[in-house]
Formats: C-alpha cells, sequence, structure tokens
C-alpha cells in the first residue's frame, strides 16, 4: 500500500467446506484486475512520450491548482480520482493490491457494490486534498490507490475488530458497527492504528521499508484513513444497535 509521491518529474507516488482461493467480491475483482490492466498497458504498450502524458494527465499534482480554472483543461476536474488509477511500479501495484483485497473485502461486502464505487471516489478526493494541503503549489506528482486503501482500513476499524465481547459468531461484515469511542476503546483497533501510523511516520522520515517504490505519499495516507474512520457510518447501511455515530 504506497501511494508514491515524488518532486515532479518522478512520482510521488465462513461455512463448512473448502473455499475458494480468491473469494473475493466481484466488484473488487474487477477493481484489481482493472488497475493491473491500467498498469500493463502503461509499462508495456504506451511509449515514453503517451505514458508522460498520462503521468501529466492522470497524476494528481497541488501545482494545478494555483492556476485559474480557465486554464486548466479537465484534468482539473478528474486528476483527484484517476491518480488512484495509476501505479509506479511493480511493486507499488503489487502491494496495493494485496491490500485492496485483505480490507476491501469485509467493506465490499457490507456495504455493497454502488456504495463502493462512491465510497472510491469520494475517498480518493479527501485524500487528495491533504496531499494538496500539504504541498500546496508544488510541482509533485500523487499516484496510487493507497489513499482509498487507508480509508478501508480505517472503516474496519469501526466493525471487523470488535472487542472480544460482542465477537458473536455471525460473519465479518455483518458485525455491529463500533462508535468512535468504542473502537478506540478496542485494544486490537488502538494497536493497529498505532502500528499504522507509526509506519507511515517512518515513511514520512525517509527510512526505506520496501525496496525501491520511490517516496511514499504518507500525507495521503493519513487523509484516506481520517476519512475512513470518521466518515464510514455514511456509507454504512447496517444501522448501530444503539444511536451513534
Amino acid at each position: 500500500m504506497n501511494d508514491t509521491a515524488d518532486p515532479a518529474p518522478e512520482c510521488r507516488h465462513g461455512g463448512q467446506g473448502r473455499q475458494p482461493v480468491f473469494n473475493l467480491p466481484g466488484i473488487l475483482t474487477a477493481s484489481i484486475v482493472l488497475l493491473i490492466a491500467i498498469y500493463v498497458i502503461q509499462a508495456n504498450v504506451l511509449d515514453d512520450d503517451l505514458r508522460e502524458k498520462v503521468y501529466l494527465f492522470g497524476a494528481f499534482v497541488p501545482a494545478r491548482y494555483i492556476y485559474p480554472l480557465s486554464e486548466q483543461g479537465l484534468e482539473w476536474f478528474t486528476s483527484p480520482v484517476t491518480y488512484s488509477l495509476l501505479h509506479g511500479g511493480i511493486e507499488h501495484l503489487g502491494f496495493n493490491c494485496l491490500w485492496l483485497a485483505a480490507f476491501g473485502a469485509p467493506v465490499v461486502r457490507r456495504i455493497g457494490t454502488l456504495r463502493f464505487l462512491i465510497y472510491w471516489l469520494i475517498s480518493s478526493i479527501a485524500s487528495a486534498l491533504l496531499f494538496l494541503a500539504l504541498h500546496w503549489g508544488e510541482a509533485s506528482l500523487l499516484i496510487g490507490a493507497s489513499g482509498v486503501i487507508s480509508a478501508l482500513m480505517g472503516s474496519a476499524c469501526r466493525f471487523a475488530f470488535p472487542p472480544e465481547d460482542r465477537r458473536i459468531g455471525m460473519p465479518v461484515h455483518l458485525l455491529p458497527r463500533l462508535s468512535v469511542a468504542q473502537a478506540l476503546r478496542s485494544n486490537t483497533v488502538r494497536v493497529f492504528i498505532l502500528m499504522w501510523f507509526v509506519g507511515n511516520l517512518i515513511f514520512a522520515l525517509g527510512i526505506p521499508l520496501l525496496g525501491d517504490i520511490g517516496a511514499v505519499a504518507w500525507e495521503a495516507h493519513i487523509g484516506g484513513f481520517i476519512f475512513g474512520f470518521f466518515l464510514f457510518p455514511l456509507f454504512d447501511p447496517l444501522r448501530r444497535p444503539r444511536a451513534g455515530f
């Protein structure tokens, strides 16, 4: 899970019986296939000029927003989403696909296909907005799905890691949603969030952990996680047993 972000021109970028090895919701499988297809075309089909244009128009670039809208093209509106479909290398893509499968599955099963598509759009924008705020006017390129994946991680913290006394034998995606206070009282959630933020702090300090994948856009990760953790109830079709957010 690594959005990468570097100064331009680099990219800162249940049941019994045997279960299928890949038991993912259809829309999640389609999303992963789409990410892989885009990368294969981008890396193996396009020539250098076209590849550069894909990055220029598809990546999220903070510098784009210091110029008047009248001087902008359609990418002013589309790049806060299209950047989440681009990846800078096979390691970047593979890591993101693995995390997308792991944390996307319970969320997708819970909220359904249409809500997931809307969730992807809005969470990618939320991730880009924090990156924009912290890199205003910079000619940097943000690419990768990890802002969305971070949002899915944040949302999973609201229902997929319940306290021991609330694990009632139902599928994970049907567990009651925890309020923010309940989630933060869970040792499992607290440890997960702590480890997640420590990992992003390490990335922010520039300590390499995952090989040559470029600089990691920890800002987009944090923007996505905050969105997913606090705003998940807006997408959750399952009501909490008691009133609360």
